[in-house]
């Protein structure tokens, strides 16, 4: 091989790399700054989301704050850049027990705040939320079938609007002390309201420090606890009409 193309093909391999590194950038300045995909692992959201839901996570609706980075490094306090959620946004946060644990769950409390269930109705502020029945709902999902369980439909003060479970009339959850959030607050409920691990339970009051990002758009969705690996069963188990659909 001449050396002139020998200094060619190293030209070419070392162009390879540059463009690698910076597709591998900028989908890291994505990730840190704009969108971060996250993977729906329980039922607690049901009906609004799914096992098997894939969804993109807007981190700049909230600002940043140290887990908003990769390995969430302690330099800074805060949030930067931040604005509020609004009630019945859903976030993604950090487990305030457990900040190396993702969450997702809906914003029902804002600080100041008083939030309490009585006999299954939510209460902000000592008004009941309306809601209204909105059907039936039947899970995929086989840790959590959930056949013909009720589904209602919640207004907030703000006229936002969104589905919640009703399993149960008697669960642990149904009936709550009265909460006052806290200065720089926040207070999550899951959806499935029986089945939710939750500001009611042990993560508490979660911090605006904690916050990731906001919920946003689902692109991808495999029913029947269907792996993502399982490529061959995608075609029998995508959930097609859920594709790119706005989380609400």
């Amino acid at each position: 091989m001449s050396e002139k193309a020998e200094k060619k093909q190293q030209n070419a391999l070392w162009e390879n790399i540059k463009v690698v590194v910076q597709a591998l950038l900028l989908a890291m300045v994505i990730r840190t700054i704009l969108f971060q995909p996250f993977t729906i692992p329980s039922g607690s959201m049901m009906p609004t989301l799914l096992v098997g839901d894939y969804i993109f996570v807007n981190k700049f609706a909230y600002g940043y704050s140290r887990y908003s980075l990769p390995f969430s490094p302690n330099l800074f306090s805060g949030r930067i850049f931040g604005s509020s959620p609004n009630r019945g946004d859903i976030v993604v946060f950090r487990f305030p027990p457990n900040p190396d644990i993702d969450y997702i769950k809906r914003v029902v409390g804002l600080p100041g705040d008083h939030i309490q269930v009585k006999d299954g109705i939510l209460y902000v502020n000592n008004a009941a939320v309306p809601r209204q029945p909105d059907g039936v709902f039947t899970s995929d999902y086989k840790l959590d079938p959930g056949e013909n369980v009720p589904v209602y439909r919640e207004r907030m003060d703000n006229g936002r609007t969104y589905d919640t479970l009703d399993q149960s009339p008697y669960s642990r959850g149904d009936n709550t002390r009265e909460f006052i959030v806290p200065e720089d607050h926040y207070f999550m409920m899951g959806d499935n309201r029986d089945n939710s691990l939750d500001s009611r339970f042990d993560v508490g009051f979660v911090p605006a420090e904690n916050l990731v990002g906001r919920a946003s758009i689902i692109f991808f969705s495999l029913g029947n606890d269907t792996s993502f690996r399982e490529f061959w069963k995608w075609p029998a188990n995508m959930r097609w009409d859920r594709l790119f659909k706005v989380v609400e």
